[in-house]
């Protein structure tokens, strides 16, 4: 299966301005999960941003880099700009590893693509949340039924009881999906939820795609993605 990597990154971050370049252990954040991806080693890399200050700030050797379009309004419609492109044609399956997600285990990518390759349409992955973080709005809760299929998104605990249980589950910023499905995706309207929850991932959900989540058992109190000032500190110290 021939997998390529996308990690988009938006300059104009609102609550971290600049986020992609802001530096982690010396170098900007972009740079670092780009690095991350290459050391999976499992497909071609692509930095997709729309500004050049970023793909400048995020080369690795070996990582290609797309200038695209400012007005996208997801990591997702990023990723299918560069879908569309004639160089990455021959792929069977893209992965959008967040460009704000620089310790992102390999688990979780493996993970999401084998939720793909098992017949959902979206794949994606998450962990036990630390209790600590339950009501913190930067992460991402979701629920899943017994297949292992994404429920619902939130960024609270918001809704019927029975919906949350006493393990909470924080979302990871990694997708997976064929070009079809991907396609599909992004030519669905948005939805109120979407907008009001700031969350991509509820517009194929509401929908009526399936998205399957892969559990990833991992450390909650270091994998995190960066979203805040607080984040790039915990980041700093967890190094």
């Amino acid at each position: 299966m021939r997998l390529v990597f996308v990690v988009p990154a938006r300059l104009g971050s609102t609550r971290l301005p600049q986020k992609p370049l802001r530096l982690l252990a010396g170098r900007p954040l972009i740079r670092v999960v780009a690095e991350r991806v290459c050391r999976f080693g499992l497909g071609r890399v692509v930095v997709a941003s729309d500004d050049q200050r970023v793909l400048d700030a995020a080369a690795p050797e070996g990582v290609d880099t797309v200038l695209t379009d400012p007005a996208h309004r997801s990591g997702t419609e990023r990723v299918a700009e560069v879908a569309r492109m004639p160089a990455y044609a021959t792929a069977d399956l893209f992965v959008n590893v967040q460009g704000d997600e620089p310790f992102v285990p390999e688990a979780a990518v493996t993970g999401s693509v084998s939720r793909v390759a098992g017949g959902d349409e979206i794949g994606t992955a998450a962990m036990l949340l630390d209790p600590a973080q339950r009501h913190d709005p930067n992460r991402v809760k979701v629920r899943v039924d017994a297949r292992g299929r994404a429920l619902g998104f939130s960024r609270t605990l918001a809704g019927p009881a029975c919906c949350w249980g006493s393990a909470v589950f924080q979302h990871l910023g990694v997708y997976a999906y064929r070009p079809a499905a991907l396609a599909r995706w992004t030519a669905l309207p948005p939805t109120a939820d979407e907008v009001d929850e700031r969350l991509e991932q509820l517009r194929p959900l509401a929908h009526g795609m399936r998205i399957g989540v892969a559990t990833v058992y991992a450390d909650a109190t270091t994998i995190h993605g960066i979203d805040t000032e607080a984040d790039l500190r915990l980041a700093e110290a967890g190094l």
